[in-house]
């Protein structure tokens, strides 16, 4: 890689994980908020699997899913953050990984999830890339073998953390939504259009998933960008 380009993804990097870079910064005080009120939403039953979607793309779902998972481990939780984004993968960059091996092998029996996972840079957080984009992401998702790998993971790490693809786009995120224990909406201000965020929620509730409501991303007061996160179902 030239040293131009190391550069270019060096800073991509510092932008993406403000949490880790900047973990006093005012963004990274509001994952912590977010995690905060994932936690409230639950308080009377375990949550150990978060599905994080959007409705289309270039919402900002894959930073919001990093930065969650980078505060949760920084909370003292053991986490585990799985790119199942298999169209568009992005997390193995975020994280500056390889990508040769990763969920697709374990989905393919080619290898175990103890020995596709990566150590980040961040302590208590493993990261599970995507591994080579399949043919058939949907059908593998909804494989026996990835109801197998969300229990062999639940007996490794408190949480398990997944960057699905955009909701409307492919019926991967309805997949997941449906096997594991709560989502986590993604919205864009400005950009998501009001129907398409209805409609993205419509289909997880067809889904039987049980949304734990919406973060809005890029919303600018004071000049600086915030996540806020809305808990009401009904929000």
């Amino acid at each position: 890689m030239a040293r131009k380009d190391r550069k270019q993804l060096f800073q991509l990097q510092n932008r993406s994980l403000i949490s880790m870079t900047q973990p006093k910064s005012p963004v990274a005080e509001q994952y912590r908020t977010i995690r905060t009120n994932i936690q409230f939403t639950n308080v009377d039953s375990d949550l150990s699997t978060i599905v994080v979607t959007s409705s289309g793309p270039g919402e900002g779902k894959s930073t919001t899913v990093a930065n969650l998972a980078v505060v949760f481990a920084q909370q003292g939780k053991r986490v585990l953050l799985i790119d199942a984004d298999l169209r568009k993968p992005t997390a193995h960059y975020t994280f500056a990984t390889e990508n040769h091996t990763g969920l697709t092998n374990v989905l393919t029996r080619q290898t175990e999830l103890r020995e596709a996972v990566h150590l980040t840079k961040q302590n208590n957080l493993d990261l599970l890339s995507s591994g080579p984009i399949p043919p058939n992401p949907s059908e593998l998702l909804a494989s026996k073998n990835m109801k197998a790998l969300i229990e062999e993971a639940k007996q490794m790490y408190e949480l398990v953390i997944f960057d699905s693809p955009p909701i409307l786009a492919v019926t991967d995120a309805q997949v997941l939504a449906n096997l594991v224990d709560g989502v986590v909406l993604v919205v864009s201000s400005g950009k998501t259009e009001i129907e398409g965020a209805k409609k993205a929620k419509e289909q997880l509730q067809n889904a039987n998933a049980k949304l734990l409501g919406a973060v809005l991303n890029n919303k600018k007061q004071e000049d600086a960008s915030y996540y806020y996160y809305y808990g009401d179902k009904k929000a």
